[in-house]
């Protein structure tokens, strides 16, 4: 069966990989700014439990950003996120290096972006999500949208969607349930 004709809930089953945008997805895409210069993101706490669950049953994750920001590594670092590239300004070409570098097919691959710089890794995933606020181009090429905004859960919600999909959600959160 080829990955056009599998459901959607289907192709979530071979998912090994999702990617992440930062800004708009992982934050509410705002810039912030000290007077000093310093960049400033806010990330959500819940963001972050969804990213250790995907990773809790086995799934990579990593970051792809156009931008370049230190807070992006600390996140990571605190994510144990180890795939992490900033300042891509091809991103397809950088995703489809690290597919390869893992051994992986776009069909066990996932993302999740939010503009136009997203949309070559977003049409050729087998899972592709993003963001209420997204442009409407975006919105119509994709799976899956959250509810709530980048930066307001919507991480946390997109791995609560794929560990449900694939019937893993139990297996996630057992240890909470004890």
């Amino acid at each position: 069966m080829t990955t056009a004709l599998k459901t959607l809930s289907q192709r979530t089953k071979s998912i090994k990989l999702i990617g992440f945008d930062v800004d708009g997805i992982m934050t509410n895409g705002q810039l912030y700014f000290s007077s000093r210069g310093e960049e400033m993101k806010s990330f959500h706490v819940r963001d972050g439990l969804g990213i250790k669950l995907l990773q809790r049953v086995g799934i990579e994750t990593c970051i792809i950003t156009g931008r370049h920001s230190e807070i992006v590594n600390t996140r990571a670092r605190e994510l144990s996120i180890t795939h992490v590239f900033q300042g891509v300004d091809d991103k397809l070409a950088c995703f489809e290096k690290l597919i390869t570098q893992l051994g992986l097919s776009w069909e066990e691959c996932a993302y999740m972006g939010d503009d136009l710089q997203d949309l070559p890794i977003l049409k050729r995933s087998a899972v592709s999500l993003t963001v209420p606020e997204a442009p409407t181009l975006i919105r119509n090429q994709v799976d899956w949208i959250a509810s709530v905004g980048g930066g307001e859960g919507a991480v946390r919600q997109a791995a609560e969607f794929l560990l449900s999909s694939r019937g893993q959600w139990q297996e996630a959160v057992a240890p909470w349930l004890v």
